[in-house]
């Protein structure tokens, strides 16, 4: 059986970047929490003391698409940060499409503080779902 690998997922947004984390082993994901930076620096000073603490084997971006599943402004933009964060991190990054992630969650209130975070987690455990064959031979 191979090593479980710790996975760090991101729901990015121009406002508010939702993180989660999670292994291959169990291929559920946990909320860690919503990074609101005021600039590009600081959020990449955020996600760099997460990579640290959690010491991820890779990274999933979530990349929204229109429901016909064609680009738009904000999949450029999360295609760009985790390109961003391939570059600054050297670690392998992989895209989830996350076209309805954030309206599953939007009828939750309970979620709604941390929906950011809530959405990294579905993104992750969808990424999960996609690699099952992979992580189980």
């Amino acid at each position: 059986m191979p090593n479980p690998l710790t996975v760090l997922s991101f729901d990015f947004g121009t406002r508010r970047v939702g993180v989660a984390v999670g292994n291959s082993m169990t291929q559920s994901g946990q909320a860690l929490k919503t990074i609101a930076a005021s600039s590009g620096d600081a959020l990449f000073k955020d996600i760099e003391i997460l990579i640290a603490e959690w010491r991820p084997d890779q990274l999933v971006v979530g990349k929204p698409t229109y429901p016909d599943g064609t680009s738009h402004e904000m999949t450029a933009k999360a295609v760009r940060f985790g390109n961003q964060l391939h570059g600054r991190f050297r670690l392998p990054v992989h895209w989830v499409d996350e076209r309805y992630t954030s309206v599953v969650l939007e009828s939750s209130s309970e979620m709604h503080d941390n929906l950011d975070a809530h959405s990294a987690v579905l993104i992750l455990e969808q990424y999960f779902a996609e690699q099952a064959a992979k992580f189980l031979s």
